[in-house]
């Protein structure tokens, strides 16, 4: 379909959401629903038809193989679809809306204007070549057996057979110059595409014997391959050169993504208050921990002493099995929350194409996936070539207490969890598909310290509780630094080495993997929500501690977070607190 016109894709919209039947009375809720219900079902219907990789990860296989067009013309038929959801979303009287349709209204006005900032604020189609640089993504049709081998590899094929027309929009889309941190990251997801192209996905299907549909897959391949390594060569003589450090979206740009997104009003100044303080608390929080396991040595060097102790190259999969085994009787036995579902996360060492980018990782199935429903916590095991030094400084990384922490973080309670109790609510679509950066990413953050101070790690004596919280500080911190590098590069002016040096002086990384963590920091402001939304929910408990009275349970309060789709924290206060104002800010 050919460009539309705003103004009539704003008024298909509005028929659109209109379409159920007769007009409803004025004055009735369930018409009123059924009218916001109707709209809804259109805007996603149009959402996933333009963005099918995501309706293929949620379950939704119909979209196989299809792949987003990113001409000028269809982002701006986009972007017009999206604002005249918005226009209509903001005309809805949401005072006749039952109280869920309403709770589900917010969740999805803020998932719409949160694509909006995408496209105009973010400038995620003319300003970031990283949004080109992985848009062949096929990891999903070898990573997950919902469709025969050979129909997923014709998935593939339909998919990279749109790389030439992906690379000619980047270059005819994208702005002349751009942000040089931008370009240097998308040259290496490109680069890194390519190779998994090369390398992964043809090892990953070495073993079919359909030699005609082969044949065609190393064609398509190829050239996807040939364009991929093209874009690259690209971005180095056209746009590094011209390149610049005007990547700061600015504070008031800044102020509006955290109230699209998450509905949070605070000015950003109190948020980074907040987060100094919290900062230099848990910086005491891992001297104290550290003066308990050798008082004699300083606690940066007490934490690299602990990662010393953790498994060899051939226990790392059955040890950190164990240990989550050990994590779930932990969870059951101190009534920290129920698991829905008796089939356990199953820890493997990560698929060999996903190694290069991936430390550990939770692989849940989409929430509409009917077929492949196996969840996989995976675990990047030392290669076979490495020396021994390199083989030594990977397992470091691993060591037992870090281990755990990411295991709560990633599955139990966390991730998966998270994930299971979703599944198991009576979510509607929308509490399904839309979610808040801060409350997945907070609620899995928040777990590991709720873990700990439940007494996780504890049980074996003083010191070996001391080494959990060390690590549970180490990983806090790194969050933090986060949060107060987002606010001060995007608000501040913070420069990239100013950044860098943040991170090595506040939890302690080295430089590398410092500037890799103020680089994101660039290109992901809301690497910020992390903190902020584990933030949120210890302020949201201890409000609900407060309302309960002897009522309270901290099981009842994790299921009550957890049963309610994954919106912004401050539409759960709704949820769980009568009075939603009594209780003054969400931190």
């Amino acid at each position: 379909m050919k460009k539309i016109i705003p103004a009539l894709l704003l008024a298909l919209s509005v028929a659109a959401c209109n379409r159920s039947g007769k007009a409803p009375a004025a004055n009735s809720t369930v018409s009123a629903d059924s009218t916001f219900q109707a709209c809804a079902k259109e805007y996603i219907a149009g959402y996933l038809a333009w963005r099918p990789l995501t309706a293929t990860g949620l379950g939704l296989h119909e979209y196989d193989g299809r792949f987003t067009d990113y001409s000028r013309s269809s982002i701006d038929s986009e972007l017009a679809r999206l604002k005249g959801f918005r226009a209509k979303l903001a005309g809805l009287d949401t005072t006749r809306l039952g109280r869920k349709m309403f709770y589900d209204y917010r969740i999805l006005r803020s998932a719409v204007e949160s694509e909006i900032f995408s496209f105009d604020d973010m400038g995620s189609y003319t300003s970031n070549p990283m949004t080109y640089a992985g848009a062949i993504d096929v990891n999903i049709y070898i990573k997950r057996d919902f469709a025969p081998l050979e129909d997923r590899i014709r998935s593939i094929i339909a998919i990279e057979r749109h790389a030439p027309a992906l690379f000619a929009a980047a270059r005819s889309n994208l702005a002349d110059t751009l942000p040089r941190p931008f370009v240097e990251t998308a040259i290496e997801v490109a680069s890194g595409n390519a190779d998994f192209l090369k390398k992964d996905l043809v090892t990953a299907l070495a073993n079919v014997t359909n030699d005609s549909l082969m044949k065609t897959f190393r064609r398509v391949n190829d050239s996807a391959i040939s364009e991929l390594n093209n874009y690259v060569e690209y971005l180095k003589k056209e746009k590094l050169p011209r390149s610049n450090n005007r990547y700061a979206l600015g504070r008031e740009k800044f102020s509006r993504m955290l109230a699209l997104e998450e509905l949070i009003n605070l000015p950003p100044e109190k948020i980074l208050e907040i987060g100094m303080a919290e900062l230099k608390k848990e910086q005491e929080a891992f001297a104290a921990a550290a003066h308990i396991i050798d008082s004699s040595k300083k606690p940066v060097d007490v934490y690299r002493e602990i990662q010393r102790d953790h498994p060899t190259a051939e226990s790392l999969i059955p040890d950190t099995r164990r240990d989550l085994e050990m994590i779930v009787k932990f969870i059951g036995d101190h009534n920290i929350i129920s698991i829905p579902s008796s089939v356990p996360a199953r820890v493997e060492e990560t698929p060999q194409y996903e190694r290069a980018t991936s430390f550990a990782s939770m692989d849940t199935p989409g929430p509409f996936e009917k077929k492949a429903t196996e969840a996989y916590y995976y675990v990047t095991p030392v290669e076979p070539g490495w020396s021994p030094k390199q083989k030594e400084e990977w397992l470091t990384a691993f060591n037992y207490y870090t281990t755990d922490v990411v295991s709560i973080h990633e599955s139990y309670p966390g991730h998966y969890v998270q994930f299971l109790h979703l599944n198991a609510s009576p979510a509607t679509d929308i509490e399904k598909i839309f979610g808040s950066y801060a409350y997945t990413e907070g609620w899995a953050h928040y777990t590991e310290k709720m873990m700990l101070d439940e007494g996780f790690g504890a049980d074996s004596g003083v010191v070996r509780g001391a080494k959990y919280r060390l690590a549970q500080a180490g990983e806090s911190l790194l969050r933090l630094c986060r949060l107060c590098v987002s606010i001060r590069t995007h608000c501040q002016g913070m420069l990239l080495d100013e950044a860098t040096k943040f991170f090595q002086d506040n939890c302690y990384y080295e430089e590398k993997p410092s500037h890799q963590e103020a680089l994101r920091g660039t290109y992901d402001p809301g690497y910020l929500y992390y903190t902020l939304g584990k933030l949120e929910i210890l302020k949201l408990r201890e409000d609900y501690k407060r309302q309960e009275g002897a009522g309270y349970s901290l099981k009842k309060f994790n299921e009550s977070m957890v049963d309610n789709g994954m919106p912004p924290v401050r539409l759960l206060r709704e949820v769980l607190l009568r009075d939603s104002t009594k209780y003054g800010e969400i931190l």
